[in-house]
């Protein structure tokens, strides 16, 4: 299912639930769950103008008349593609992590359900976005992966991630982020095209680096060595 139980609330609830999503997932960035209904208790304005840009492409509008999931059940496929190509890719993401599609939480403050499955959408593509851009999913990976999500859908979330994310960092952390991550990711979701408008299930068989030349995806450079003079 998209959604989870529908829970309406009203604007005073709204806010308690954003609040409380946000200070709960500073305290533990881990919390999926949390994470999850703050975007979606933030997000509507957001996830309304993604709507409105998919149904203008026409990938988007495929993606929103046949609802693809991403779950084991859907995208099990990727397992068996060329090494060259986007699923594979994925596919090596997934397995090296033991991450599985079947783990993201379910949408349950949406009001509708066009909306609902456009956020549910935006959570499960995370991973092809991983894939494209060749991040890995440690702390900085992620935070980076924010900026990018950030600019591509101006989800207050990702923007409240990015700055958790960065509070976390230690001087180090902080140095190889700010002087290597923040500069590329700023220009990698500047320049790719609208990646909530792509199917990407139908590009699976596709070579890696072909979608990404289409995309416009320019791919996380390695951080530089420090000197060691």
């Amino acid at each position: 299912m998209i959604k989870g139980p529908h829970i309406r609330l009203n604007g005073w609830q709204q806010a308690a639930v954003a609040l409380g999503s946000a200070f709960g997932a500073l305290l533990d960035p881990r919390r999926a769950d949390l994470i999850a209904a703050l975007g979606e208790t933030t997000g509507k304005p957001t996830f309304e103008r993604v709507l409105e840009r998919m149904k203008m492409s026409p990938e988007g509008r495929a993606v929103l008349l046949e609802h693809p999931r991403v779950l084991s059940a859907n995208v099990g496929n990727a397992w068996d593609l060329p090494e060259n190509t986007f699923g594979a890719a994925y596919a090596k993401f997934m397995e090296s992590r033991n991450f599985s599609p079947d783990d993201r939480p379910p949408v349950r403050f949406m009001e509708t359900e066009e909306l609902a499955y456009v956020a549910m959408r935006a959570r499960e593509v995370h991973d092809f976005w991983h894939t494209l851009f060749g991040l890995p999913t440690n702390l900085i990976g992620e935070t980076a992966l924010k900026v990018i999500e950030f600019e591509q859908m101006l989800l207050p979330m990702c923007l409240l991630s990015v700055i958790g994310g960065t509070s976390r960092f230690n001087e180090k952390q902080r140095s190889v982020f700010y002087q290597h991550y923040f500069p590329w990711a700023i220009r990698a979701g500047m320049q790719c095209t609208d990646l909530m408008c792509i199917y990407y299930e139908q590009h699976f068989h596709e070579d890696l680096e072909d979608v990404r030349r289409r995309w416009g995806i320019i791919p996380v450079p390695v951080p530089p060595k420090p000197n060691s003079s």
